[in-house]
């Protein structure tokens, strides 16, 4: 199976726009080693031919210009992208639906409530399925493996395992949702011939076993790597919020992913969604030796390897 990681920052990407953070400010005046990042999403094929989508960032199309693989083909409109497929409904990971809209059929995948999140909530979205394309919005349950189908209706060769996620509704929904039982699913995807795979978590507020479970079982997996300290942006000035409380684990400190994960030896470990101000994005920081003495890799645009 082949994995090409599209973006491997949160939302804003990196730098970020309206930010003048160390991080930000350091990569404009290039006194800062780092790469610059989309926000996150990852393809997968079996085949190198047709491709699948973890998540629409809103970047989707400089990413899809940016590799190759995804580019049109022979047709005058065409796309080797075959599926989305969402791991909640937060504007990072949606709103790059809105610009593969252009006449083009298109699959997606996600929980019932996501799809209501999408559709009901933010009525532009339903342009996605307006006539004459043939969309599809497939509903994910987590209930097993089940093969991965695209809008071209063949086998991938691929399949799919989803899994509930400790998370959030949306920051859009605040205070008008009071239930959110899969507002974040992660996704193992299996290669169907070699039966490796790869689990795709870019958020998560907290480990619990089930979590554990999936990360055990698989090859290799990226995982929420928003910030590096529970308290980053607080430090900072730039919020009143730490990264617990808006939905994702931090790296370092007692109860960070580091330290809850440091058991698991055989999966290849590669952290993606960093926020802006995360110290690991600095090339030659400390924060980042540490993660990579702790056998753990940080993702970046263009990352393209075989598992």
């Amino acid at each position: 199976m082949r994995v090409r990681v599209l973006g491997s920052a949160a939302g804003g990407g990196f730098p970020q726009w309206n930010c003048n953070c160390t991080n930000c400010k350091g990569f404009r005046v290039g006194t800062l080693r780092a790469k610059a990042r989309t926000q996150s999403s990852l393809a997968l094929s079996a085949d190198g031919q047709r491709w699948y989508l973890l998540n629409a960032s809103p970047d989707i199309r400089q990413q899809i210009t940016m590799s190759p693989c995804l580019s049109p083909r022979s047709a005058l409109r065409d796309t080797p992208i075959q599926a989305i497929f969402l791991t909640n409904g937060e504007i990072d990971h949606i709103a790059g639906l809105l610009s593969v809209r252009e006449s083009q059929p298109l699959c997606v995948y996600s929980t019932s409530q996501v799809q209501e999140w999408v559709l009901e909530t933010n009525t532009v979205f339903r342009g996605l399925f307006r006539l004459p394309t043939s969309s599809q919005w497939k509903i994910v349950r987590p209930t097993g493996r089940q093969e991965i189908v695209g809008i071209d209706g063949k086998s991938s060769g691929l399949w799919y395992e989803a899994f509930l996620v400790p998370g959030k509704p949306p920051a859009y929904l605040t205070g008008l949702v009071t239930e959110w039982h899969e507002a974040t699913i992660g996704y193992k995807i299996i290669d169907a011939l070699s039966d490796r795979s790869v689990v795709y978590l870019p958020a998560i507020k907290h480990i619990d076993g089930a979590v554990m479970t999936m990360l055990e079982s698989c090859d290799c997996f990226f995982f929420d790597g928003t910030c590096w300290s529970d308290d980053e942006l607080v430090h900072l000035g730039l919020s009143q919020k730490t990264s617990l409380s808006i939905g994702h684990v931090p790296i370092s400190g007692p109860l960070g992913s580091l330290v809850q994960l440091a058991t698991l030896q055989r999966p290849r470990k590669i952290y993606t969604h960093m926020n802006n101000t995360n110290p690991i994005l600095v090339e030659d920081s400390s924060e980042q030796r540490v993660v990579a003495e702790a056998g753990w890799d940080v993702a970046f645009d263009g990352m393209e390897f075989e598992v």
